[in-house]
This record gives structure tokens, C-alpha cells and sequence, in this order.
């Protein structure tokens, strides 16, 4: 463990953790505009650059036609509407992930709603993607210009439009996006909006996916460019059937990857010390996660062949836990909930750890 992670483990995060009376998503405000702050100096970046960014060339690679500088990513909902991505970079992520975000600007669900179970290394969410909008991230990414690493786009539902309109909806966050996005996620899988899980049913996500994919090509047509690769974003808690009807509307689109796995349901794994946050309603992230998500993504690399690119994520801390997922079948990891509790020292690390079983 480097002295910055030990300065983080035992000196920032507990006054982090104390921050606003210890509410999650007060500290998360802090810490987020502190680092927007930090992508707004040139000096700050290279320090940070020089602290934490190692370059690893032996962990480049290209997925799904995207040129990655190595596979952590850091996952949606961190910087969900964007404001901090050179800071994210000069950490030395490979590449980020904004969002979820949605076509209408909305405030997501009441407070509280973001909860640490720090015996857990755990949290539960119920955020109900607040952001500010498909078209407001367009004009911040419009004015940052070209990003050093690649940015993938989560897009989901807004909550005042009704089911039967979801197409029409994730069509105007992807239109308002095309330009800015390395690819494309499509949230279908978060618990925190009302029927929205409903989407990744056969028929409905193969009729927004098909929408979606005559989209891309349209506006590729249109801006003389490349399709977007388009992922779908799945959760852990669904059938080994129900996945496997995923895959096949997957295949039938030529989806370019999924990312496995969402948040869980599930409080299975969770510890005595956290039974009094054990139901709060939400989405649960962490080392709760790790199993479940491990084998979603094992399941995905054995029912494709290994053919279709998988983003891991749910349940990394560490080097191991990225390298478990590699070997699972993912092509690239992402991390959020890790983050939190390791600092920003773990993208370093995992990347480390990566390094030396490519050697």
C-alpha cells in the first residue's frame, strides 16, 4: 500500500465519511466538486497526473472498435452529469462512463437516498437518476472538447414519460449525445425508476433496441461517421433464462457489448452490523456484489462463445477482484462503490495487478 493510500485509508476517508453529519451524497458533493475544481487547472491535473496515472502500455487494447489506454473505467452514476472528466483521467482511468442520463432534467428520487454499510465496504442507492439533462451534458461536452480517454454515455428513461413513450425518450438522449459518445450504454436495468427493469423483457427491449440501432446508423449517415457502439446495461438479478433472452435481442441488433452488472435487489451477504440499513429500498453496490455479478459475466462469456465484449463491474476493491472478473470472460472493468472505500489509488492498483498477469 503506497503512502497516498494509507493517507486516504486512515486520514481522508474517515473525515470524508464525517462530512455533512455523515450523509453519503453531501460528501459525494464535496469530493465531486473538489475534483471539478481540480479539471479546471492545468497544474492540479499534472500533480494528480504524476501521483496516481502510470502508464502501462502492455494493458492497451481496442473493444468493440474503441481504442482503450487500458481496461479501468470508471462506471455511471459518479459524474453523472460530466463535470469533472479531465480529473477522472488524470487519475488514470482508461476510460469513463457519465450518466445515467436522461432526456428531461429531473431532481431523482427525495433525500435521503445514498447509503454507505461500511462493514459491508457496501452501499444502497435509490438516487432515480437525478441529472440535468441529455442536452445539458451535450453543451458541457460540446465546450470540452476531445477527452484524453474515451467516454462512454449511459442513457436512461425519464421518470415522467410514460412507459409506452421510453423509445421516443432514449432516442432524444441519444440524438442530443451522438456526437460526444465513444459509445453508448442503455440503462435498462436500474431498480430506482418505476417499471424500468420492465424494459429488459424480450419485447420491449428488442422494440427500443431496434429503434435505437436504425438511429445510429441514421445519424452516422447524417454526420458522415461511425456508428456508436451501443451496450446494454444489465441487472444481476435476473434468470439465467431471462439473460439468455437478452443475449439473443442483443444478437439479433448486433449489440456491440453488455455492461454486467447493475445494482442488486438482493441484501444477501450483508452483515449484522448493517441490519438497521438493511431495508432501505434501493440498489445495493459493493463486496456484497462481487459473487453475483462474477457470475453473470461468467454466464454471458459461456452462452456467446466469448464473442461478445462484457464491461465488468460490481464488487471491485481490489487487483484480484478486477483480474477474477478478466478471467470471468470481461474485456474491460469499471469501478464505483471500490472507489469509495480504496481511494484513488485503486485504478493504479488494479492496473498493476493486470499488468503482471499480461506479462
Amino acid at each position: 500500500m503506497s503512502l497516498s493510500d494509507v493517507m486516504y485509508q486512515y486520514v481522508l476517508r474517515p473525515v470524508l465519511f464525517r462530512l455533512h453529519r455523515g450523509d453519503a451524497e453531501g460528501a459525494h458533493e464535496r469530493t465531486l466538486a473538489l475534483l471539478a475544481m481540480v479539471a479546471r487547472r492545468r497544474m492540479l491535473l499534472h500533480l494528480m497526473q504524476r501521483l496516481y496515472a502510470d502508464h502501462l502500455p502492455s494493458l492497451a487494447r481496442t473493444i468493440f472498435g474503441v481504442p482503450f489506454p487500458n481496461p479501468v473505467g470508471l462506471a455511471a452514476g459518479m459524474d453523472k452529469d460530466g463535470v469533472a472528466l479531465p480529473a477522472w483521467a488524470a487519475l488514470g482511468f482508461g476510460f469513463v462512463e457519465v450518466g445515467t442520463v436522461t432526456h428531461h432534467a429531473q431532481p431523482g428520487n427525495p433525500r435521503p437516498r445514498l447509503f454507505r454499510l461500511i462493514k459491508d465496504e457496501a452501499i444502497i442507492n435509490r438516487m432515480g437518476f437525478n441529472n440535468h439533462g441529455a442536452d445539458a451534458l451535450a453543451l458541457r461536452l460540446k465546450q470540452l472538447g476531445t477527452l484524453s480517454i474515451p467516454l462512454g454515455i449511459s442513457i436512461g428513461k425519464s421518470k415522467q414519460t410514460p412507459l409506452e413513450h421510453a423509445i421516443e425518450d432514449y432516442v432524444a438522449s441519444f440524438t442530443a449525445l451522438f456526437p460526444y459518445a465513444s459509445y453508448v450504454a442503455v440503462n435498462v436495468s436500474s431498480p430506482n425508476t418505476p417499471g424500468l427493469r420492465s424494459l429488459q423483457d424480450r419485447a420491449q427491449l428488442d422494440a427500443l433496441l431496434a429503434t435505437l440501432t436504425h438511429e445510429n446508423r441514421q445519424l452516422a449517415a447524417h454526420e458522415a461517421s461511425q456508428p456508436r457502439p451501443i451496450l446494454v446495461k444489465i441487472a444481476p438479478d435476473l434468470s439465467e433464462s431471462a439473460l439468455g433472452e437478452v443475449l439473443d435481442v442483443c444478437a439479433t441488433h448486433a449489440i456491440s457489448g453488455v455492461i454486467a452488472t447493475n445494482t442488486t435487489l438482493s441484501r444477501e451477504g450483508l452483515s449484522e452490523q448493517n441490519a438497521a440499513l438493511r431495508g432501505e429500498t434501493g440498489g445495493l453496490s459493493g463486496r456484497p456484489l462481487a459473487a453475483k455479478a462474477l457470475a453473470v459475466v461468467r454466464f454471458i462469456a459461456r452462452e456467446t462463445g466469448g464473442a461478445l465484449p462484457i464491461i465488468g463491474v460490481g464488487g471491485i476493491a481490489c487487483g484480484e477482484d478486477a483480474l477474477r472478473m478478466v478471467e470471468a470472460g470481461a474485456s474491460l472493468v469499471q469501478i464505483y462503490t471500490g472507489l469509495v472505500y480504496q481511494g484513488p489509488g485503486l485504478p493504479r492498483q488494479i492496473k498493476q495487478t493486470l499488468a503482471r498477469r499480461v506479462r
